[in-house]
């Protein structure tokens, strides 16, 4: 696994994963809901209805257990197109855009903290009623769904959790750049310094960054990525929304007491299933061993050609082990309920 220490990705590149529509092209839908200070864009494959007047669902009238997908620093509710539409007849799945994310809009109150983005996710699934569900991260995500299941545990049913941005002692050199997002003004000079990159170049270095192997990207996939950077760029508040939250990244990794993420990560109570790529240049192969130690009897999904995005990369082999997972999960439940 010597690629998980490989130094020659481009140091420039943002960790901000592609989050054009899924190589299938398959139909969603998109709706916002509107809560005190937050507005959050939700997309669900199509079959699973939008609420009312821009409403958070009641979850009435279901046939399926719910999901929610959280994504990562820089991503969207996009980044699990590939993945939702595989689990659509298990799951009633639903992607969000965090705060200051894809379409959702910054928060009135400016924070981006991985606490803040897990009290987004809480507030939603209060307000939906729709917990508790089958909650899947990724990266920030990831970590922002490990605060939720840690505190709200009667929100999570099962936690699935990919390339998750867990406290690492000796970070790998190709994540030090995330890092320096942090800084204050270093996004605002990377700006300066790559003014004349096309969307073309900036999405090119951002799939070498997350992605194990680029060239299994579609030229429809990398086209829709390249449109969705160019929004992104035209959006006033890109910049410092990826500054403040890659600030947020780094000051949970030092926070100690209850509120570190790995003494979070062994309250959690919900049957878990971790995935973790060989190729992985942002969270490293290696965590995977004390994240397994971590979360009480989890399951362990290691995928040696796999970037920082396997949901993306290999959504059938992800989706397999979710599945697995699940049906573990009922099977557990069956299995109280014969007892009592």
């Amino acid at each position: 696994m010597s690629s998980t220490e490989s130094p020659d990705t481009a140091t420039a590149a943002l960790p901000v994963p592609p989050a054009g529509p899924g190589r299938r092209g398959a139909a969603e839908t998109v709706h916002t809901v509107a809560l005190p200070g937050l507005t959050l864009t939700v997309r669900a494959p199509v079959g699973s209805p939008a609420p009312q007047d821009g409403g958070a669902e009641t979850g009435t009238g279901r046939d399926r257990e719910p999901a929610l997908y959280v994504h990562g620093l820089g991503g969207s509710s996009q980044n699990w197109s590939d993945l939702m539409p595989l689990l659509a007849d298990r799951v009633d799945g639903e992607a969000i855009d965090l705060p200051g994310f894809g379409h959702s809009p910054p928060p009135d109150d400016g924070n981006y903290s991985v606490s803040a983005q897990a009290r987004a996710v809480i507030r939603y699934l209060d307000a939906a009623g729709r917990g508790p569900v089958h909650l899947i991260g990724n990266s920030m995500g990831g970590a922002a769904a490990t605060r939720v299941a840690a505190v709200r545990p009667d929100l999570v049913r099962t936690l699935t959790l990919i390339s998750p941005a867990l406290p690492e002692l000796r970070p790998q050199l190709t994540a030090v750049p995330t890092a320096l997002l942090a800084v204050p003004g270093i996004t605002g000079l990377f700006g300066r310094l790559t003014h004349d990159w096309t969307p073309e170049r900036r999405t090119r270095e951002v799939l070498a960054l997350c992605y194990g192997d680029p060239g299994r990207v579609s030229p429809e996939g990398f086209n829709a990525a390249v449109d969705e950077y160019a929004r992104r760029l035209e959006l006033p508040y890109f910049w410092e929304v990826m500054e403040r939250s890659a600030r947020g990244l780094v000051n949970a990794y030092t926070l100690g007491g209850q509120h570190n993420l790995w003494r979070q990560a062994e309250r959690v109570l919900a049957p878990t299933l971790l995935v973790y790529g060989g190729r992985d240049r942002l969270v490293s192969f290696r965590m995977a061993r004390r994240a397994a130690a971590a979360f009480r009897g989890s399951r362990l999904l290691t995928l040696p050609e796999a970037g920082h995005v396997a949901m993306m990369e290999y959504p059938e082999t992800v989706a397999r082990a979710v599945r697995e997972l699940l049906d573990s999960d009922m099977t557990d439940v069956t299995a109280d309920a014969s007892r009592s």
